[in-house]
């Protein structure tokens, strides 16, 4: 039987602010070696993994419509080409984000599922991969696998599997009898010092029929809207649109929640995994993952310490210079900065939540922002000005766009322009320059086979990105 990787890229990661950004999660990011948590996902169950009988499948990719462009992007720089990239129009947590990717994956064959959230850490490949090819068997035989983590502290954001009989003849395999999601801390501390517990890794594997008849009979509510917007479905370019209307009735549950607590006697079974696991939920966690210097320190980019130790930097933008600090995390981006105390590590979802009811954009993106045709970096803004860094991929377009209140201004500073502007159009080389007043119909394309980057300058009376009105687009905006 064939493997199917399905890769849930669903998460916000708000405990990782200010690198995770809602517009751009954490798994976009690289927290942990060159590769994204995207990409590392990615690679993790590929092509070398050896399945008895079958082969691995391309992944299917179940993500949230806001950031898919730099999905597809980072994906195609591992190398990697999904079979599917469906897209959610509304996040509803796990289980419908499964109950997906099953009815993507029946549509060919009643393949085993190995399920992956897209923003974990696993060090040990080879262990992981290992555990994989052991739960093989179980998933093909109808058997709901998932994969547990020896606890080392009374932690309460995790799930706990009881797992105390061995299954006949398998060493490490047992079945569940217990699935408990996110104790208590007493609760959490009891089931630590008894050992019969692991922590739930949230990977499972199980065969796309399985998984939909347990949703079916557990929560059916999920598995019909579910099957109404995988219905009304629709291609676009590289990604799969489900039905909107349908999907945003459906109820928004856990895989957790929605069946595995709920799991018929004999039917689940756990494998504990030792492979350097992390769900990287904060700082902290990224701190005990780091190369440690002398002082205790993990240090990312230009940092400078004094009496500092036990210590969590990360600069992107800019000099970071700490003195007396201990037991501290502090991560720089070009535009907000973060310092907290080790131990307050789950109280940063609270600053986000703050910057959200006070409609602060720093909640939501970077100051680089990501589009399908490259990105722009908003170097400097005022009032009635604002001023960016463009930069557009070879053979790249932005939208035929005009804006009604603000004209812009643009500088070539490396490649070659072609320049779309009312009627005319022209190549601007490096060191030209080109105006495009307001109320005028323009494109800007890279017909070159480097990067075009450009410094716009934009005037106005309002320069908010809302202001844009499309005729064309290569990439299917609106």
């Amino acid at each position: 039987m064939n493997l199917q990787p399905v890769i849930l890229c669903g998460g916000a990661g708000t405990r990782l602010w200010p690198l995770s950004r809602e517009q751009y999660p954490k798994q976009l990011l690289a927290l942990a070696g060159d590769d994204t948590l995207l990409q590392a996902t990615a690679r993790r169950v590929d092509k070398s993994l050896s399945v008895t009988g079958g082969k691995v499948l391309a992944p299917i990719v179940v993500a949230n419509e806001d950031y898919r462009f730099i999905t597809a992007e980072q994906l195609r720089q591992a190398g990697v080409l999904p079979a599917a990239i469906v897209l959610e129009p509304v996040g509803r947590n796990t289980a419908p984000a499964l109950a997906l990717a099953a009815l993507v994956a029946l549509q060919a064959d009643d393949t085993v599922l190995v399920v992956m959230p897209a923003d974990h850490v696993i060090t040990g490949v080879k262990a992981f991969r290992a555990a994989v090819a052991q739960g093989m068997a179980h998933a093909e035989a109808g058997k709901v696998v998932t994969f547990g983590i020896r606890p080392t502290s009374p932690e309460t954001g995790y799930g706990y599997i009881r797992a105390v009989k061995a299954l006949a003849g398998q060493d490490e395999c047992r079945e569940i009898s217990a699935f408990t999601e996110k104790p208590d801390s007493s609760t959490a501390a009891r089931y630590v010092s008894s050992g019969e517990y692991l922590w739930n890794s949230g990977i499972f594997m199980m065969r796309a029929s399985v998984w939909l008849n347990q949703l079916q009979a557990l929560r059916p509510e999920i598995v019909q809207a579910c099957r109404a917007a995988f219905e009304a479905r629709t291609p676009d370019r590289d990604f799969l649109r489900i039905g909107k209307d349908a999907f945003a009735g459906c109820p928004s549950d856990s895989i957790d929640y929605a069946v595995m607590e709920k799991l018929p006697a004999g039917l689940g079974v756990v494998i504990p995994l030792e492979a350097g696991w992390s769900d990287v939920g904060a700082w902290d966690a990224l701190w005990h993952l780091g190369t440690r210097n002398a002082d205790n320190n993990v240090l990312q980019g230009d940092v400078v310490t004094v009496d500092t130790r036990d210590t969590l930097a990360i600069a992107q933008s800019r000099l970071l210079a700490l003195v007396g600090l201990e037991d501290a995390v502090v991560v720089e981006t070009p535009d907000a900065v973060l310092v907290a105390h080790m131990d307050n590590m789950q109280q940063v979802k609270e600053v986000v939540a703050r910057l959200k009811r006070e409609g602060r954009p720093e909640a939501d993106s970077h100051r680089k922002v990501y589009r399908p045709w490259g990105y722009y970096d908003s170097i400097d803004a005022g009032n009635r000005f604002q001023v960016k860094r463009i930069v557009v991929n070879p053979g790249a377009a932005i939208s035929l766009q005009m804006h009604h209140h603000r004209a812009e201004h643009w500088v070539v500073v490396r490649g070659t322009a072609r320049v779309t502007r009312g009627a005319e159009t022209f190549l601007v080389s490096e060191n030209e320059s080109t105006f495009i007043p307001t109320g005028t119909r323009h494109r800007l394309e890279n017909p070159g086979k480097v990067p075009l980057e450009i410094v716009e300058v934009q005037s106005g009376a309002y320069l908010g990105e809302d202001d844009i009105v499309r005729f064309e687009d290569n990439y299917g905006r609106k």
